[in-house]
């Protein structure tokens, strides 16, 4: 959702405060397309500091449907957004331009809610997501969820330098 700086701008010491829905149903990224199970509206209060400088305070809570890095279920793994973010609008408009580069939720004097957002959902990515602590993944063999029970699999893993003489043992059976 776009919201309109100009408002804000109207004169110093102005406040705006709002709430914006959040309009992304997924979390799109290179690893992977995450569903957002639950959000919240964002609230945002927008404060005109003087010389077209502005601040922007954004908070939302939102939950994300993350798979568990073993054993690949569902995980609701839970964002708290709480943001503040100083924009120069005076700028002229080459150093605006370079300025705002790094700041892609602005366009012109429109704010987008969802890149704001979506930055910080970035920032805030967990490196590993688990179940749970005890999580025993899936088989190496047929890929079954090994917290529902032992799948009957030989998961037993041989050092490869013994594999000659595991070769020999085996052609001695025959």
């Amino acid at each position: 959702m776009l919201i309109k700086l100009t408002d804000v701008l109207a004169y110093e010491d102005k406040v705006i405060q709002t709430k914006a829905p959040l309009e992304m149903d997924f979390f799109d990224i290179k690893s992977g397309k995450f569903e957002i199970v639950f959000k919240s509206d964002v609230n945002l209060l927008l404060t005109n500091v003087g010389n077209k400088n502005i601040t922007i305070e954004a908070k939302a809570d939102l939950t994300v449907s993350i798979p568990c890095d073993r054993c690949l279920e569902p995980v609701k793994t839970k964002f708290h957004i709480d943001v503040t973010k100083d924009v120069n609008l005076g700028l002229i408009e080459e150093n605006r331009e370079n300025e705002l580069d790094e700041k892609d939720y602005i366009m012109g004097y429109d704010l987008d809610v969802d890149k704001l957002i979506y930055a910080e959902i970035l920032i805030n990515w967990p490196m590993k997501v688990l179940c749970k602590d005890s999580c025993k993944g899936i088989c190496n063999r047929c890929g079954a969820n090994l917290n529902l029970g032992e799948c009957g699999c030989d998961r037993a893993e041989l050092d490869p330098r013994m594999a000659v003489i595991r070769d020999i043992f085996n052609n001695s059976k025959q």
